[in-house]
């Protein structure tokens, strides 16, 4: 077919015939199949442009420019499509709603409703899904937290508002159960600084984004999140554009002055599905197979990540891209790319996993390039020596396995990191409001968890909380107002901390 095509086109040329139509641009489909489409007769249509095919008006996109036909994907089912189809220009590029409509729904990439629960109502504000970053002198510093409610994260590696944090690790070791954490833990927030949340669903089961959505749901923060979910049963060609649709509409809010947290669940998935639309689109394979614009792929995706400058309006969008590794190998293609796009990442290992640590995230590791920039004073006060303290048991944890007998000091130090790793353990669903973290991680670093035994740590720590809500909730209260660890502050944290401690059986 595509020979007998170009044959045609050759016999016109040579006989002197126009090749494009004189109206208005009318193509035909030449070769259809996979979800994608070649096009012949649309030679002034644009890359990126909307298409509509067929009776049925199937939408499709140009991706590929070529000197007589143009590629297309087709975004959505292509069995409706046959050769000979003609094809309209709409001149538009993809667009997708935008809006508070959409608060609370669970949508497709193409902004429709696949909830159950009706349209989106009338207004219609719409967004293209590729939209150029913000300039450098429209962006501030990422100065503000974004409060995770895990321990582990917001202690030492902490994210800001503005920021994009990678979260790495293999199948099943926690990564979309953390995720679901930290947009759970935006109810611990007040209401005015809470940022909206778009969970990005790519290639994920409609069953687990429905267990997902459901847990949400049930405890109150569907309110403020929207779901953009492009299932493992849709093609390929929605996988590619969940991530921009799911940014434009975080964009929407940033451009108010709102802050957005926006989860790419996930970008291994989306790389697969643009690595099987180009090379239908017989695009040059590169190493691994994927196309030589796969880099590009995410870096203009992530770089739409931004904290505005206050003449903006003040607004950040925050993502937490996540990336699937085979068998804990972070130098594979897909995540070096990642991991040099973005602000630092949050490893999760197996071995931990394993060894029963929830969550098990490697703090050697991981790395947040913002720091302590991204923590309120009062968690600042209390980690600062928690990394050192956790990298030092790290080193003679794996040295003492080779060691017969250990002197005095060592052993404490180890013990003393045996303990801290498990006050950082943490189950799901449950996470802890900043000025609860502060007082436990103070007692930790205090050296009152130290007399506890291992196994009775996370009691001692539940314990400790419910003491200070019921006997000191002032204390609770001047460090989430104050959001700071002041001298008189610390000293009556000290003392009811000693109070408990030394009732603790």
């Amino acid at each position: 077919m595509a020979k007998d095509f170009l044959f045609d086109i050759l016999k016109k040329e040579l006989e002197g015939t126009k090749l494009g139509p004189t109206g208005e641009e009318i193509g035909k489909v030449i070769l259809v199949g996979d979800g994608v489409v070649q096009i012949e007769g649309l030679p002034h249509a644009m890359f990126s442009e909307m298409v509509e095919i067929g009776d049925a008006a199937v939408p499709a996109m140009i991706l590929n420019l070529e000197e007589y036909v143009v590629g297309a994907v087709v975004l959505g089912e292509d069995i409706k499509i046959k050769e000979g189809d003609l094809v309209k220009r709409t001149g538009k590029v993809l667009s997708v709603q935008v809006g508070e409509s959409l608060l609370g729904r669970v949508v497709n990439p193409l902004g429709v409703p696949i909830d159950g629960k009706g349209s989106l109502g009338a207004k219609k504000e719409t967004l293209p899904i590729e939209r150029p970053a913000p300039s450098v002198m429209d962006r501030q510093g990422v100065n503000t937290p974004l409060a995770t409610g895990i321990k582990v994260i917001d202690a030492t590696i902490p994210i800001g508002r503005g920021q994009r944090e990678l979260i790495i690790g293999d199948r099943q070791i926690g990564k979309t159960a953390l995720i679901q954490d930290t947009i759970l833990n935006q109810l611990n927030e007040p209401e005015e600084h809470r940022p909206i949340c778009i969970y990005v669903a790519i290639g994920q089961k409609a069953s687990k984004v429905a267990q997902f959505v459901q847990e949400l749901e049930e405890r109150g923060a569907m309110e403020y999140t929207i779901v953009v979910s492009a299932n493992a049963s849709d093609p390929a060609s929605l996988w590619y554009i969940a991530p921009y649709a799911g940014c434009s509409m975080g964009e929407y809010f940033r451009d108010k002055g709102k802050d957005v947290l926006i989860i790419y669940d996930d970008l291994s998935k989306h790389a697969w599905a643009w690595r099987q639309i180009a090379l239908l689109l017989r695009r040059p394979p590169g190493r691994e197979a994927y196309p030589g614009d796969v880099f590009y792929l995410h870096s203009r995706l992530l770089e739409r990540a931004s904290r505005l400058s206050d003449e903006k309006g003040g607004g950040s969008l925050t993502a937490l891209p996540i990336i699937e590794t085979q068998l804990g190998d972070v130098s594979a293609y897909i995540p070096t790319n990642v991991i040099s796009i973005t602000d630092g990442q949050i490893y999760l290992e197996s071995d931990l996993f394993s060894k029963g640590q929830r969550p098990a995230v490697n703090i050697g590791l991981s790395v947040s390039r913002v720091g302590s920039a991204a923590q309120t004073k009062a968690t600042k006060k209390v980690a600062s020596q928690l990394k050192l303290n956790l990298a030092q048991f790290q080193e003679l944890a794996a040295f003492a396995q080779f060691a017969q007998d250990l002197d005095k000091a060592t052993k404490a130090k180890i013990d003393r990191g045996q303990h801290l790793m498990e006050v950082l353990k943490q189950g799901q669903f449950e996470p802890m409001p900043m000025e609860e973290q502060v007082a436990v991680l103070f007692a930790a670093i205090e050296g009152y968890v130290d007399a506890v035994q291992l196994e009775k740590v996370r009691d001692f720590e539940k314990k400790l909380v419910q003491y200070l809500k019921d006997h000191n909730a002032k204390v609770l209260k001047t460090i989430r107002e104050s959001r700071d660890l002041a001298d008189d502050t610390k000293a009556d944290l000290k003392k009811a901390v000693e109070t408990f401690a030394s009732t603790y059986k």
